[in-house]
C-alpha cells in the first residue's frame, strides 16, 4: 500500500469508530418533571444527582455500566423509595426505568441539556 492510501485507510477507521461510539450517561439531563439531574462519576459507578427543583441537592440513583445501557438503584425523591433501575442512552435522550420485582415498572425519558 502508498503512504496516500494507508492514511486514508487509518482516517476512515478513526473516523467510523468515532461515530460508533456510544453516547456518554455523564451529564446534565432534563427530568419530566423539569428539574435538572446530573449524572457524573462516583468511584466505579455514576451518580445521579438534582441540580434543581424541590429535591435539589439530592441524590437520587447510582448506575453501573457502560456504552448505552446502564442498571443499579434509583431513588423516588417524593417517598425515598429505592427501586432497581436502568438507564439507556439513545443519542440525547437517557430512558430511565424503575421497577419493583421487575414487575412493577415506571419509566421516564429525560433530555441532554
Amino acid at each position: 500500500m502508498t503512504p496516500r492510501i494507508l492514511a486514508a485507510t487509518a482516517a476512515l477507521v478513526m473516523l467510523a469508530g468515532t461515530s460508533l461510539a456510544a453516547e456518554p450517561i455523564e451529564g446534565n439531563w432534563k427530568t419530566e418533571s423539569g428539574a435538572t439531574a446530573e449524572i457524573g462519576k462516583c468511584g466505579p459507578a455514576f451518580c445521579v444527582t438534582l441540580k434543581t427543583g424541590k429535591h435539589a441537592g439530592k441524590q437520587i440513583g447510582k448506575l453501573s455500566g457502560s456504552g448505552d445501557s446502564y442498571s443499579g438503584e434509583i431513588t423516588d425523591p417524593e417517598n425515598d423509595k429505592t427501586y432497581a433501575g436502568s438507564g439507556a442512552v439513545t443519542g440525547n435522550a437517557l430512558k430511565m426505568k424503575g421497577c419493583v420485582l421487575k414487575v412493577l415498572c415506571k419509566s421516564q425519558t429525560w433530555t441532554r441539556l
